[in-house]
């Protein structure tokens, strides 16, 4: 009998005290499961794609092509429960309890599973309460930032014949929230029996996603009425944070519990489910006004960034917005750095999307052919365990972008195709998801050449999350290709305004360049150039303007020091023919002042 393994999401459902009732009134019990079968479970299982594995006498095993999919049948079912009993007795309800999970399992010949994938499946039934829904870890990442549901976090549970106590959350959908309401990431308020020892931790669980809370700043003035100012500046970073789609930030209302209070930083951490703080103080002097903040990984207690902003009060409200900017165009390049090194630390067979999706940002943005090879591996990985992770879809879509712009070899049969079909399920996948929309559109100018399509989706980014650096640079970036340099001008100052501490700051000098370029002022695309080439000496980006603005100053051994640097990081640009064929520049009068800059320094026509 032959035999695979495959990831598959599988569900497990029975049925809540399935001997008493048959032991009851068997027929009636029996009649009434047969009737459930053929008009809500079977429809409902199809509906959500599902396929029936096997069936024992009161449960079922079924395989899903996706977590999404296999919760929402889940749930479907539970609440469609809740109106076919009502009005019964206890003695004649019939109840499930479900058990979902994302694993390896075994495929028999003949259809049938087998494997840990279906017996933890299993096993999480048996600790799900009436009429509710338990998720293994792997399963409820799968959803949790894709589905409005109400969990409870069981904590770390001892399963029946699995070796490794494991996470368990519960859905109470059904019988079972109308019994005991639960809030997102709170501890259980009424665990199950196999669940119930772990679940008395202090705090909920650390989320996935880069989690931080932002405490009340204290006022250091001696004067309440700058209160006012410090509560508004918090409030105010709060949101811009919450614009970040890949950040999990705590609500005012929760934050603010702390105000007036002595607080423990790596307390409060705990009890918010955070693993990241910012704290800060106002002090207040005469018409002066000094802020400080800090950023601290409550976790291991670090200190990743501090520091201080002083201004007058004559305006405070500008003051209150650029120490606003300032402090999140700081924090969300740090909090990225130090996610990246986290996913670096773990475990190879412990990698999930998200962590895969980090794993792989320094090789895409090293911008050599190998590193962008193992980047774009990376990033297939984390589209096989989540096909509508939409920062992978986009950012596998830059990697081919990159390869195509500069002539690398081939990943694939068709790299334009598959970039472009990859930046569309990105902006598809990712409409809420400002980094996600401004890459695919990036790559829409880029590869597809699809202005109007590339365009909007920068624009929707740019709409979602004004405050991040990247987000506008990269819609800069494709303004400029898009034709409009003297806009993406604004956007890039704007830009290294806001993250002056990106590890991709080059980048964002280099396309000023290219737009000053563009804009006949040779002398100011030089200045910049040459401050990206200072920070990485390696972008041939860089040199698309470092040859032409030396050669239109008449700088020719520079200009020509400068094409030979570009040969070799990127030799198989080497003909203005080539160079034409790849910048996707939308007005061709636009490649005049860059093809006459390399054919003056002597690259061959």
């Amino acid at each position: 009998m032959t035999e695979k393994r495959k990831l598959a999401a599988i569900l497990a459902a029975d049925v809540v005290g399935y001997s008493r009732l048959t032991g009851a009134d068997e027929d009636r019990t029996l009649a009434r499961l047969r009737a459930l079968r053929s008009d809500l479970i079977d429809p409902t299982i199809a509906v959500h794609n599902g396929r029936v594995v096997k069936r024992t006498g009161d449960g079922a095993l079924v395989e899903f092509r996706s977590v999404v999919d296999a919760v929402r049948c889940a749930i479907e079912v539970q609440n469609a429960m809740i109106e076919r009993n009502a009005g019964l007795p206890d003695d004649r309800r019939i109840e499930f309890r479900i058990g979902i999970h994302l694993g390896d399992v075994v495929e028999e010949s003949d259809g049938d599973l087998m494997g840990d994938g279906v017996n933890i499946a299993a096993r999480l039934e048996g600790v799900a309460l009436p009429g509710a829904i338990c998720l293994s870890e792997d399963a409820y990442r799968q959803v949790k930032a894709r589905l409005d549901l109400a969990v409870s976090d069981l904590g770390e549970t001892n399963l029946k014949n699995i070796v490794e106590p494991m996470r368990i959350y519960s859905l109470a959908v059904g019988v079972a929230a109308r019994a005991a309401p639960v809030t997102e990431a709170k501890p259980a308020e009424a665990p199950a029996p196999a669940a119930a020892a772990a679940a008395s931790s202090t705090g909920p669980a650390l989320p996935e996603r880069p989690s931080i809370a932002v405490l009340p700043f204290a006022n250091m003035s001696g004067d309440p009425e700058q209160d006012y100012f410090a509560d508004g500046m918090v409030e105010d970073i709060i949101t811009a944070l919450s614009r970040f789609n890949q950040l999990f930030v705590i609500a005012r209302n929760s934050s603010f519990t702390y105000k007036g209070r002595s607080v423990d930083v790596r307390q409060a951490a705990k009890e918010l489910g955070v693993r990241y703080v910012l704290e800060g103080s106002v002090r207040k002097s005469g018409a002066r006004l000094r802020i400080t903040g800090q950023l601290i990984d409550a976790v291991t207690g670090g200190h990743l960034w501090a520091d201080r902003f002083d201004g007058g009060l004559e305006d405070v409200f500008d003051l209150q917005d650029k120490i606003t900017a300032s402090v999140v165009g700081a924090i969300e390049p740090t909090l990225r750095k130090v996610e990246i090194e986290r996913a670096r630390r773990k475990p190879v067979e412990n990698l999930d999307a998200y962590d895969l999706y980090l794993r792989a940002l320094p090789h895409v943005y090293a911008f050599t052919p190998d590193e962008n090879r193992t980047g774009f591996e990376l990033l297939q990985k984390a589209i096989g365990l989540d096909p509508n992770y939409a920062p992978a879809l986009a950012f596998a879509a830059w990697s081919l972008e990159q390869r195509l712009t500069r002539g690398w070899p081939a990943l694939g049969d068709d790299d334009k195709a598959t970039a472009i079909k990859l930046a569309r399920r990105a902006i598809a996948a990712g409409g809420d998801d400002a980094m996600a929309l401004v890459v695919g559109g990036f790559v829409l100018v880029m590869v597809a050449r699809d202005y109007e399509a590339g365009l909007e989706a920068v624009r929707r980014a740019l709409a979602l999350n004004p405050g991040a650096g990247f987000v506008v640079f990269l819609a800069a970036a494709a303004m400029i290709f898009g034709g409009d340099p003297e806009v993406a001008i604004a956007h890039l100052d704007r830009a290294m305004a806001l993250n002056p501490l990106d590890p991709g700051f080059f980048m964002y000098l280099t396309c000023a360049g290219i737009a000053q370029l563009m804009l006949g002022r040779p002398e100011r695309a030089l200045e910049l150039a040459k401050r990206s080439a200072s920070l990485y000496p390696d972008w041939d980006t860089t040199y698309w303007v470092l040859v032409p603005a030396n050669a239109q100053l008449d700088r020719m051994a520079e200009a020509r020091e400068a094409l030979a640097k570009f040969m070799a990081l990127a030799p198989a640009m080497n003909s203005v023919a080539r160079l034409r064929a790849h910048l996707p520049f939308r007005n061709p009068a636009s490649f005049d002042p860059f093809l006459a800059g390399f054919s003056k320094a002597g690259l061959p026509e």
